[in-house]
C-alpha cells in the first residue's frame, strides 16, 4: 500500500514548526495578499520572512507549497509581479494556484516549479485533469465534493497525475469555496475569494415577513437554533484505507486560522492514523477519530466522499464555533533542571491530571508544583501566564510538549458525530 503525503496547514511560522514536528510531510503556507486566508496572530508569513519559513520547512525534512489562490483581478497581477522576485527567491516546492493568470505569470518567472491546482477551480471530472495536465500542472486539488468512487476513476484515466483531498477540517457551503455571501453581507470589505472570508455561514439567522417588521421568527422552530448554512467539519480518518485504494496522493487538513493545538494534535491524530492503515489495512481507526474529538470541532460528517450525496445530519445547526473535547492547557516552552518553563491557555489546578502530548508520545501526568516568575508557589495556574511547573512524569521531546485536559468533554454529544460514519 502505498503511503499518501500528509499536508498540513501553516498559518504562521510557529505553526508550520509544530506541524512538521507531529508528523506532517508537507505543509501549505500563504502570504497575505495571494492566498485565501488572512492571518492576524503569530509570527505571521509575509513576503520578507517567506524565503525563512521555507527553508525552515526543508531543514525540518518537509516540503512546503505556496499559495497563490486568489482570484485576481488586473490590481492583483500587478502586485503579484512586483513580488514575483521575493517568491522566485524563497524557491517553494510547488505553488498552489486557481486562476489561470497567476499560472501564466508562475510559468514565466518559475518555470520549473511545480504546480498544484487548487480546489477553488471546481475539479470534478478526469476531463478537467487532463486539461489542467496539459497547461503543465503537476497535481490538481479534486473538489470536496467528488464521491471516493468518483476520485479513483480519475486516477485510473489519468495515472500520472498527482491527485490530493481535503480528509479533515472546516468546509464551505459554497461549492468548492467559491462563495460571494461575505462580499454582499459586509458591503464588499471582507471578500471571501481574496483571503478575508467573514464567515457569514456560521451566522444566526431569523425570517422577516416584510409587512411584519421587527417581528422576527425562527427559520428552525426547535431547540436546534437557525444556523442553517454551517456545515459540519469533514472527518475521513476512518475511511484511510479507501482513499489510499483510490489512488490518492496527498491528504490535505484544513485550517491555517486554527490554533497551534490543533495543528499539533490533528497532525499526530493522522500521522499515527496513516502509518497504522499502511502497516495494516484492516486496523482499527476508532482510536484515532476519538483523538480527533479532542480538537474543536462543530461536529464531524463524511460529507459527499461515501456517494450518497451529502448527508442530511452534515449541518451543524446548534453551534457556530467549533468545541473541543480537551482544553488546551499550556504550551512548554523551556526547561531548567526538572522545572519546565510554560505558557498556560486555560485555567489548570496543581495536582489535577492533565495529558501531556509530544511528537512522540501521549501521557497523562500531574502538575505537582506551580511557581510564578518570582519564585512564588501558586495552587492554580490561571490563562495567559508564563509560569514554572514539575511533572509527576517528564515528557522526553519538551521542547514541542503541550497539554490538554484528560478524556472527552460532556458537551461533544453523539448528535453532533453521528454522520461520521462507519
Amino acid at each position: 500500500m502505498n503511503k499518501p503525503e500528509l499536508l498540513m496547514p501553516a498559518g504562521n511560522i510557529e505553526k508550520l514548526k509544530y506541524g512538521i514536528k507531529y508528523g506532517a510531510d508537507a505543509v501549505y503556507l500563504g502570504v497575505v495578499d495571494f492566498s485565501l486566508r488572512a492571518m492576524r496572530k503569530g509570527e505571521l508569513i509575509t513576503l520578507d520572512n517567506l524565503k525563512l519559513a521555507i527553508d525552515t520547512a526543508k531543514e525540518m525534512g518537509a516540503k512546503a507549497y505556496l499559495t497563490l489562490n486568489i482570484f485576481a483581478f488586473n490590481k492583483d497581477i500587478k502586485s503579484l509581479g512586483n513580488a514575483m522576485d521575493k517568491i522566485v527567491e524563497s524557491n517553494p516546492d510547488a505553488l498552489i494556484i486557481s486562476d489561470p493568470g497567476i499560472m501564466r505569470l508562475a510559468q514565466k518567472y518559475m518555470p520549473k516549479t511545480p504546480i498544484h491546482v487548487s480546489t477553488q477551480a471546481n475539479i470534478l471530472n478526469y476531463e478537467a485533469v487532463k486539461f489542467w495536465q496539459d497547461m503543465g500542472a503537476t497535481r490538481c486539488i479534486l473538489a470536496r465534493e467528488l464521491p471516493i468512487k468518483d476520485v479513483a476513476e480519475i486516477k485510473q484515466k489519468v495515472p500520472e497525475m498527482e491527485l490530493e483531498c481535503f480528509i479533515h477540517g472546516a468546509q464551505c457551503v459554497s461549492f468548492s469555496g467559491r462563495c460571494l455571501l461575505s462580499d454582499y453581507m459586509t458591503n464588499g470589505e471582507r471578500k471571501a475569494n481574496s483571503g478575508n472570508c467573514s464567515q457569514p455561514c456560521r451566522w444566526s439567522y431569523k425570517l422577516l415577513e416584510e409587512t411584519r417588521p421587527n417581528e422576527y421568527q425562527e427559520i428552525v422552530q426547535d431547540d436546534k437554533g437557525t444556523h442553517i448554512l454551517s456545515t459540519k467539519d469533514l472527518c475521513l480518518v476512518k475511511h484511510l484505507k479507501e482513499m489510499i485504494d483510490a489512488g490518492i496522493d496527498s491528504f490535505k487538513v484544513e485550517g491555517r486560522t486554527k490554533s497551534l493545538y490543533y495543528v499539533s494534535a490533528t497532525a499526530k491524530a493522522y500521522r499515527e492514523a496513516i502509518d497504522t492503515v499502511c502497516a495494516n489495512p484492516d486496523a482499527d481507526m476508532e482510536p484515532y477519530f476519538q483523538e480527533l474529538l479532542k480538537v474543536g470541532n462543530r461536529g464531524y460528517t463524511t460529507g459527499f466522499y461515501l456517494g450518497e450525496g451529502y448527508p442530511p445530519d452534515g449541518y451543524s445547526y446548534d453551534i457556530s464555533k467549533g468545541l473541543a473535547g480537551a482544553d488546551f492547557l499550556f504550551e512548554v516552552h523551556s526547561k531548567n533542571g526538572n522545572q519546565y518553563k510554560i505558557v498556560t491557555k486555560n485555567k489548570f489546578n496543581k495536582n489535577e491530571d492533565i495529558e501531556i502530548i509530544t511528537p512522540s508520545e501521549k501521557f497523562v501526568t500531574q502538575v505537582t508544583e506551580i511557581q510564578d516568575e518570582k519564585g512564588f508557589d501558586l495552587d492554580i495556574a490561571n490563562t495567559n501566564n508564563e509560569l514554572w511547573v514539575r511533572f509527576t512524569r517528564e515528557p522526553e521531546d519538551f521542547e514541542y510538549a503541550l497539554a490538554r485536559t484528560v478524556g472527552i468533554k460532556g458537551d461533544i454529544k453523539e448528535s453532533q458525530i453521528c454522520s461520521c460514519k462507519d
